[in-house]
């Protein structure tokens, strides 16, 4: 063993002194600071995937839609063609539009879908209907159950449905219509469960005063989150579609991913503050120890010990002080995240709800560990601790051999 290496770990053996509590408490901060901000990241990375997932499952992984007018016709030979492509699952010529909806003075303006009742059993899941039937025939509409909740209906009620086009078409009249409440969904989103409902594709183009044609063609493939396949998707759908649009569902919901990583990287950068904080405290205990052992840097001076020897032996205690506080801070995040469901269930059940089931819409906090996550934290803390032990150790070096010998 090297002699810097050797005197460094020397000097972390414990003792009864105010160094030794200073060096205690400078590795449990930095435990905890890589901790929390190792678990804070695989929770928030773990939301991140519950939202894509449910809105891969619910919205279209591709929209098509003119680039002038409203309507595209030929929306069922598109889509046949369409359908060919290696890795498309789903295409479905579709109404999107907002409507209002009333019901005993309560009003509601979702967004209206619609669909055949065939494609909206293949293209969006949402799961077992909470309450009656997704059959879309005769004049039925069904409702998100945060939708009915707010309007004050259930299964087999009616509700008014006021087209859109009565505000935009003055020289027109279109006269509200009344459809029945065939089905509810309920797919643990509160947009989606608030602000969607699905009613046939030929109510829905009656109610917008259409004879033919669809506002969208939905496309749904097997390969949303796979970069170099999905572009070759778009790339063939571009060919058959020259004269459409394409909107992904990542243009279509950016302003939520962005939303989701500007508070996943603001909340890492918030809580690495704790980091800081402990490395500081490293420089402390370190700062504590030239004092504690300024005649042993003045003998080892002067017995022939170089300037570098002694900078390294006050670098190596607090990289070590880092080292250990960082595999802690591993063990006691991989402890946490491990039983994180248990640690929930057991706040909640001390009165302190930090995952309300009602709120979220999940029977289990979601969270995901990545790698590169942790690698960033370890390099964070070895960096900064590097830095803070260069004070200490420098001070050490500086030391005149002589003053230091008297010292005692």
């Amino acid at each position: 063993m090297k002699f810097p290496l050797f005197l460094a770990v020397k000097y972390l053996k414990p003792k009864r002194s105010v160094a030794s509590v200073i060096t205690l408490v400078s590795v449990l901060g930095v435990m905890l600071g890589v901790a929390v901000v190792i678990i804070v990241r695989s929770v928030m990375t773990g939301f991140g995937d519950i939202w894509e997932e449910k809105i891969l499952d619910f919205k279209p992984h591709i929209s098509l839609v003119p680039y002038s007018g409203n309507v595209i016709h030929s929306e069922e030979e598109l889509a046949a063609k369409l359908r060919k492509i290696s890795g498309v699952t789903c295409v479905t010529p579709e109404i999107d539009t907002r409507v209002l909806l009333a019901n005993r003075g309560r009003v509601l303006a979702p967004v209206i879908i619609g669909v055949n009742g065939d494609d909206f059993a293949s293209a969006y899941k949402v799961g077992m209907p909470r309450a009656g039937s997704f059959d879309l025939d005769g004049d039925t509409i069904i409702l998100g159950s945060t939708a009915a909740r707010t309007l004050g209906v259930w299964v087999g009620d009616e509700v008014t449905v006021y087209s859109p086009k009565t505000l935009i078409d003055k020289d027109e009249i279109f006269l509200p219509v009344k459809w029945r409440v065939g089905g509810i969904f309920s797919c643990g989103q509160h947009e989606y469960d608030s602000g969607y409902v699905i009613a046939s594709l030929s109510n829905v183009r009656d109610l917008m005063g259409l004879e033919s044609g669809v506002f969208a063609v939905h496309v749904k493939t097997d390969c949303p989150t796979i970069a170099g396949k999905f572009n070759d998707i778009t790339k063939n759908i571009s060919i058959l579609a020259p004269g459409l649009r394409q909107i992904s569902w990542r243009e279509a919901d950016r302003e939520i991913f962005n939303a989701l990583a500007v508070e996943k990287n603001m909340t890492a950068l918030l809580l690495s503050l704790i980091s800081l904080v402990a490395v500081f405290c490293v420089m402390n205990t370190l700062l504590v120890l030239t004092v504690q052992k300024t005649s042993e840097i003045g003998l080892l001076k002067a017995i022939g010990f170089s300037k570098r020897e002694i900078m390294q032996v006050f670098l190596v205690h607090g990289l070590i002080q880092c080292a250990i506080g960082i595999v802690l801070g591993l063990l006691t995040s991989w402890a946490v995240l491990s039983n994180l469901q248990k640690i929930v269930e057991f706040l909640a059940r001390m009165g302190l709800e930090v995952f309300p089931a009602s709120i979220y819409g999940l029977a289990q906090i979601p969270h995901r560990l990545i790698i590169s996550d942790v690698f960033w934290v370890v390099a964070l803390v070895l960096v900064f601790g590097t830095l803070a032990s260069f004070v200490p150790a420098l001070t050490a070096c500086l030391k005149d051999p002589v003053r230091a010998l008297n010292n005692n």
